[in-house]
């Protein structure tokens, strides 16, 4: 059984401040199965956008999992908010919640696979 996204995304808001990050909710979706979307600025300036894994990168043994593949980095946020907003329009129960990590990479904070 999944977590809801409401309590998934409260969670990583929890992980983030406690590794003396920032987090915010830009946009909260459905409360119990929405995409979620996490937007990574650093320090100086990159910006890194992660999106939901596709499906073949889930284990049959963990379903629960949430897993993320990066969708691009660079440091013309424009662009990621572009593809935000494409993606808010194709599905307007998306997530979206930004981070700045701090001294932790996003890694350790959600789990990526790289496609």
């Amino acid at each position: 059984m999944r977590v809801t996204t409401d309590l998934w995304v409260s969670a990583l808001l929890r992980r983030v401040f406690g590794a003396g990050g920032f987090a915010a909710v830009v946009k909260r979706g459905a409360t119990e199965a929405g995409a979620v979307f996490v937007l990574a600025r650093g320090r100086l300036g990159e910006v890194a956008l992660f999106g939901p894994a596709p499906q073949t990168s889930y284990d049959s043994a963990k379903p629960g999992d949430r897993f993320f593949s990066l969708l691009g980095a660079g440091d013309d946020a424009a662009v990621f908010d572009a593809r935000l907003e494409k993606e808010k329009k194709f599905d307007p129960d998306i997530w979206v919640v930004e981070i700045e990590a701090g001294s932790v990479p996003v890694e350790d904070l959600i789990s990526v696979k790289s496609l």
